[in-house]
């Protein structure tokens, strides 16, 4: 027979919080979240002071009515139950209604320092005998047989890492450290912005030569901060479309080859959107795709115009892949750009999958009509 759900002392989950632990209530469930605070959307300090208390209201809102997939995802840290009658405790000293953060005897936190087993997570972040997919095996070859099953199934994310394939060669090229993206491109960026200006230095570069010398349009060394930062504004709007139309194309139903494909440009993100090594792009495929953006370029202008706007394009691409990881696993400051951005680009994985396919910025969902709402609603009695 399986054993029921742990129950957990207001005195034990007082100590706990003490050493540092992140538990919240729903009710008389009990979270650990120690895990996730940093990696929280409304900041890390925001739960630490919810810490040792209901979260029940808090899930409704305001200012944020917390989606389903939120809701599910808080599941997944579900550790056992409040004792009856210890969860509406009254609080003693400066905390918070409805809190289990009493005063804490130095006792209780001596007893549960001695028992660190006991704060063991009980939880599985997926039901293998449920789920639709094996997790003990490559999943990328498994999704192609979801069928019309997949697009709901992918959108459910849980916090677990991903394997995609049996070879244990191609699974690390398939992963990345955030910081490989910065050492393998940065480089490259500085080297061709100096031979890019040096070449315009030169003063042999114009506009429109290939079908008049006449009006053809001298382009000056001048000119390369603005080519650059106009590569830098059509790597935005690549970025923007790339997401919306690639990444986010829904696969038919009948498809396993499109479903697959998907999964492995995109869909696997969303299912695990905090696998860390899965967040920014690997380089021998991104290499292969900038590869034939520079051809595009070199064929639509001349050799070194095409270049200048080019490295503008691929400093803005690693400057979005630097700001995506830090979206996920940085933790800004309440009312900054990156703080708002980062709230942003949660509700798209967790509800808003499509609309906000801004990353770097939200500027292209504007034209686009794809902004995600704000929420304005009032609170229920």
């Amino acid at each position: 027979a399986t054993a029921g759900p742990r129950s957990f002392s207001a005195a034990e989950v007082r100590a706990r919080c003490a050493q540092g632990a992140c538990l919240v209530s729903c009710h008389r469930r009990l979270y650990d979240l120690s895990g996730f605070v940093r990696l929280h959307p409304g900041g890390e300090q925001l739960l630490r002071r919810r810490a040792g208390t209901d979260v029940s209201a808090a899930l409704d809102g305001p200012p944020h009515r917390h989606s389903a997939n939120a809701r599910r995802w808080l599941e997944q840290y579900y550790i056992g139950e409040i004792e009856p009658g210890d969860e509406q405790v009254p609080p003693r000293g400066r905390t918070r209604a409805g809190s289990l953060s009493e005063a804490v005897d130095e006792k209780e936190v001596v007893a549960a320092a001695q028992t660190p087993e006991q704060t063991d997570l009980c939880y599985k972040t997926v039901d293998v005998e449920k789920d639709l997919v094996d997790w003990q095996k490559p999943l990328l070859w498994q999704v192609g047989y979801l069928g019309e099953k997949y697009d709901e199934w992918v959108h459910q994310p849980v916090d677990r890492p991903i394997r995609l394939f049996h070879s244990d060669f191609l699974e690390f090229l398939s992963k990345t450290a955030w910081y490989v993206v910065f050492i393998v491109w940065t480089p490259v960026v500085l080297y061709l912005s100096w031979f890019s200006y040096t070449s315009l230095a030169q003063g042999n570069t114009r506009l429109f030569s290939s079908f008049t010398t006449e009006y053809s349009i001298p382009i000056h060394k001048y000119y390369f901060p603005f080519i650059f930062l106009l590569g830098m504004i059509l790597w935005s709007l690549l970025e923007y479309l790339i997401h919306r139309f690639v990444f986010h194309m829904k696969p038919p139903a009948s498809n396993y080859y499109l479903i697959t494909l998907h999964f492995l440009l995109h869909g696997q993100h969303h299912k695990s959107p905090f696998d860390s090594s899965r967040l920014v792009f690997p380089p021998v495929p991104a290499a292969l795709v900038i590869g034939f953006f520079y051809g595009v370029l070199r064929l639509l202008l001349p050799k070194v115009l095409g270049l200048s706007v080019f490295v503008g394009g691929l400093c803005g691409y690693v400057i979005y892949d630097m700001m995506h990881y830090y979206l996920h696993y940085g933790s800004p400051k309440k009312g900054t750009y990156l703080y708002g951005l980062k709230a942003y680009h949660v509700k798209h994985h967790f509800e808003h999958q499509k609309s906000g396919f801004g990353i770097s910025t939200r500027f292209w969902d504007y034209p686009f009509r794809t902004l995600i709402p704000e929420e304005t609603f009032k609170k229920e009695d």
